[in-house]
């Protein structure tokens, strides 16, 4: 079965009165189940897909697999830390987040220079930055007047929300 046989079947699954539903063809085995959740107006939920495809012996190896690296975690968890202390000290001011997942871009285009470096003042409102998302450009503007301290990311590097980009002081 294709990805987009597949996609056509839960969308009308998902648009439906149906509980559950099993196909099986040749060596393809497939099943779906929707909890009673699914049914509230408010709120429908994704149905749950098991089958061949999703081997039910990965289930119970994934507990057993986080509880070996636990160990490890907490040694990885202290560089972390130790490293915090040290984060504060360097970006004194206040953070310009990115409000949405996207590509970072110092300029409007490759050949331009960037909207700002390091030193600069600016003013509230003035644009720092472009985030591309879905081929749309957002241009993000400082919200207060001062001087960039700091620019924590590359042009043209994913960035994530929330993701802090600039220091302004």
């Amino acid at each position: 079965m294709n990805p987009d046989d597949l996609k056509k079947m839960l969308d009308a699954l998902t648009h439906a009165d149906v509980r559950e539903f099993t196909l099986k063809t040749g060596s393809f085995d497939l099943a779906l189940k929707r909890g009673p959740q699914a049914f509230a107006p408010a709120a429908p939920s994704a149905p749950q897909m098991t089958g061949s495809f999703a081997p039910a012996p990965a289930v119970p190896a994934a507990p057993s697999a986080p509880a070996a690296p636990a160990p490890e975690a907490t040694p990885a968890a202290k560089p972390a830390e130790e490293a915090a202390p040290v984060a504060p000290a360097a970006s004194a001011g206040t953070p310009v987040k990115a409000p949405i997942v996207g590509t970072f871009y110092s300029a409007s285009s490759p050949d331009a220079a960037p909207y700002v470096k390091v030193g600069d003042r600016v003013e509230a409102g003035q644009v720092l930055c472009i985030i591309e998302a879905m081929k749309l450009m957002n241009e993000i503007e400082a919200e207060q007047s001062g001087v960039i301290r700091e620019i924590l990311v590359k042009n043209a590097e994913p960035v994530e929300y929330g993701q802090t980009l600039f220091m302004i002081e």
